[in-house]
């Protein structure tokens, strides 16, 4: 019974430290202002134990999607997004984002669209993104 007392904070320690498997939050979708123009998605991406490599964010609500980021004279498609183990990568307004290229019209500020995350090694993470519309503030 002792044993067993001094045993299970040790182990709950030890499940508090073991590292965090790859995973996103605060995703979030802005609407285009014109609906023929792209919308664009923002989120944060966590890395896991290991470093990762994103290839492609997708959604079964727009025919293509692009990774991009922002620069000084515009922006600029890119291929793969590097994730080191215990980083944070964020995709914000002004900096990293996802085109999502033909949206499907029946996307309405308030609701919600599905994010597939893929990365090099296989992997796919889903994560639902709240719907805002093109003059709506970034949400905190």
């Amino acid at each position: 019974m002792r044993l067993a007392a001094l045993l299970l904070p040790a182990l709950a320690l030890l499940a508090c430290s073991r590292p965090k498997q790859l995973y996103a939050d605060g995703a979030w979708v802005r609407l285009p202002a014109v609906r023929t123009q792209p919308g664009a998605a923002y989120f944060t991406l966590h890395g896991g134990k290991t470093d990762g490599t994103l290839i492609a964010v997708g959604t079964d609500v727009a025919i293509r999607s692009e990774l991009h980021e922002s620069m000084a004279q515009g922006m600029k498609p890119v291929a793969s997004v590097p994730v080191p183990a215990g980083s944070t990568v964020a995709f914000t307004p002004g900096g990293r984002h996802v085109m999502l290229i033909d949206l499907n019209p029946t996307v309405k500020p308030g609701g919600k669209l599905t994010l597939t995350f893929t990365f090099a090694d296989g992997e796919r993470i889903l994560q639902d993104a709240a719907v805002l519309d093109a003059g709506a503030p970034a949400p905190k």
